[in-house]
């Protein structure tokens, strides 16, 4: 099969679960064999050193409107020739107008229920969730050009986290961890687990509860302030944003993951059942979807600390009902959201965009 060759886009100014996805995204794209270019905001924290083997170009991408950004990404379009541009979020699919005889084919790819709006000029879209392949048909755009396709999940082989590696983070060698990534932002939940650790015994099942959050992002501040005036600062080991979260994931023995309705997706869920760790979630849309109560992994009503808090208590209390989930979780990673498998579908998908743009 001939190679294709893909300029990949996105506009954000620094790391989160969504930035994570499309590096990952564009490295296994190329891993495959296929050209893989991509294309981030100038000076950000994604125009530095993540593209092993890929070429960057630091773009604009000042605003959503900015004439000259909109030119810039035009003029490296013409300049490289793909055969497809992928863009991610708003920014860089409003920037990226392709109508022209000759031009590749768009498609513009969403995680989130954005407005439409911004995306009606893309040639295809797909939507990482049913939920928001629905909301696209909805806003009106044609079915013929909708595609759901899942995110993949790492599939790591398995071992242990690096040695001592809780005792670099303080942590007892009894004790369960916790692990929670994510960006401090207000959908993501994060004030709704401090209230549930508020609420959680400190000793579980005889043993010492410590959770690990990574992340950082706005509500910084306010959680640090909200840990110490619950005093519950001292369980909890803040590591900041971890690009690489493989030894967290590693070391964890539950993986919490306690966002509000608003999350579309949450690759948190399928990375927790990729190494095989047992899953407590919120009944977010992408958890909804996507998580089976009580088999791969245990639901609680969004936004609350109470119910997330005897949650957390009942699955550290049981190891048969967390070995389960783990398995049946990992199961699933392997099932439905293999990472070759996924990739596949994408240049399957890719090869009919351009058979029929």
């Amino acid at each position: 099969m001939s190679e294709l060759h893909t300029l990949q886009l996105i506009g954000s100014k620094s790391f989160g679960g969504a930035e994570r996805w499309f590096q990952r995204f564009s490295l296994a794209l190329a891993e495959m064999g296929h050209p893989t270019e991509v294309g981030v905001r100038s000076g950000h924290e994604l125009d530095g050193d993540h593209w092993p083997g890929l070429t960057r170009y630091a773009l604009p991408m000042r605003t959503v409107w900015d004439p000259l950004s909109r030119f810039e990404v035009k003029r490296l379009v013409k300049q490289i020739q793909p055969d497809i541009v992928q863009t991610y979020m708003g920014r860089a699919t409003r920037l990226t107008h392709l109508s022209a005889a000759g031009d590749p084919v768009h498609v513009a790819r969403l995680g989130g229920y954005y407005k439409v709006d911004g995306y009606r000029h893309a040639h295809a879209w797909i939507g990482n969730t049913k939920g928001i392949c629905d909301y696209l048909l909805q806003a009106g755009l044609p079915q013929k050009r909708i595609f759901h396709l899942y995110n993949f999940a790492d599939l790591p082989t398995p071992g242990p986290p690096p040695v001592d590696l809780k005792a670099k983070l303080g942590i007892p060698e009894d004790a369960w961890v916790l692990m929670t990534p994510g960006r401090f932002v207000p959908f993501k939940g994060h004030r709704f687990l401090l209230e549930a650790l508020a609420r959680l015994p400190a000793v579980v099942a005889g043993r010492p509860v410590c959770q690990v959050i990574l992340g950082d992002g706005p509500l910084q501040q306010a959680l640090h302030a909200q840990a110490k005036t619950t005093g519950i600062d001292e369980r909890i080991v803040w590591t900041g944003w971890q690009l690489d979260p493989d030894a967290y994931y590693r070391l964890a023995d539950l993986i919490v993951f306690p966002s509000t309705y608003a999350e579309p997706f949450g690759n948190v869920i399928i990375e927790a059942w990729g190494y095989a760790k047992p899953l407590v979630t919120s009944a977010s849309m992408g958890a909804s979807e996507v998580v089976r109560h009580e088999q791969d992994g245990l639901v609680f009503e969004c936004e609350n600390g109470l119910a997330l808090s005897q949650t957390i208590e009942r699955a550290l209390s049981n190891d048969e009902l967390r070995q389960g989930m783990a398995e049946a979780g990992h199961q699933r990673a392997l099932s439905e959201f293999a990472r070759d498998a996924i990739m596949q579908t994408y240049v399957e998908l890719y090869r009919y965009l351009l058979e029929h743009h």
